[in-house]
């Protein structure tokens, strides 16, 4: 029954996204809900799963923490700003409304994603037992996730909020080893998600969802669209990738001419 309650969070979760942003006039917002979504069905679950309680209030804990910090980000990264350029591309050749076509590509596409994902969160809250060995070496992975994308969130936001670094290309701190800090910190807490849920064999079923976070951020709607528009609106970038691990962070390789 836990399945069903958190599929109906996030379809109220979505909904109510939609409708702030039709009155807005901006879909952007729903980058904001994606986070939010995340800890609504960790509360959710907590509330209807039947597990261990230390499980349950384990696994909820992380996934809000992580899920406010990402929406609280965002808001911020985003006040005063109009649409989102991908969404603004997306949107430019909608036949008929803009609204339903948003409705189509961007919230019932992101809805299966977010509940998929989250499957190991759902099912870490209705297994029996104490939390064991998993459980915490998946807490430890996931605080190192946490960290390293806070940090790099807060790197790039001061190194952005200096009109000197405007056009500029970011390899200061963590993303002198990795060009997506946040990216890989993002993956690594799904992973220590995943591995809470291990204590017993229905968390192992649910690696599928980790694996397809970590592939939206590096295959998918994350680091390609990201580095796409980089390349074209900064200078030195294209330097800055050859020097620069893509997602793992690795020591800075040295350049040809070096």
């Amino acid at each position: 029954m836990i399945f069903v309650w958190t599929l109906v969070a996030v379809v109220v979760v979505l909904a109510v996204t939609f409708a702030v942003a039709r009155a807005m006039g901006r879909h952007n917002v729903v980058d904001v809900a994606w986070g939010l979504g995340f800890a609504v069905v960790a509360l959710v679950g907590a509330l209807a799963g039947t597990g261990d309680p230390g499980r349950r209030l384990l696994a909820a804990a992380l996934t809000v923490i992580w899920g406010v910090r990402l929406a609280a980000h965002i808001a911020w990264r985003s006040r005063g700003g109009g649409e989102d350029p991908r969404y603004e591309k997306l949107l430019a050749d909608a036949p008929g409304s803009r609204d339903a076509y948003a409705l189509r590509k961007i919230y019932l596409t992101q809805g299966p994603v977010l509940w998929f994902v989250s499957l190991p969160v759902q099912v870490a809250q209705v297994e029996k037992g104490p939390l064991g060995v998993m459980a915490w070496a998946g807490a430890a992975v996931w605080l190192a996730g946490f960290v390293f994308e806070t940090v790099g969130d807060f790197q790039l936001s001061r190194f952005r909020a200096d009109p000197a670094n405007r056009g500029k290309v970011m390899d200061r701190g963590l993303w002198r080893y990795t060009r997506h800090p946040n990216y890989f910190g993002d993956a690594c807490v799904w992973w220590g998600l995943f591995l809470v849920a291990c204590d017993h064999w229905m968390g192992a079923l649910t690696v599928l969802s980790p694996l397809l976070m970590t592939f939206l951020l590096v295959k998918g709607t994350g680091k390609p669209l990201l580095e796409e528009g980089m390349k074209s609106t900064r200078p030195g970038y294209e330097e800055y990738v050859a020097r620069t691990s893509g997602f793992v962070p690795l020591p800075p390789r040295r350049s040809r001419s070096a």
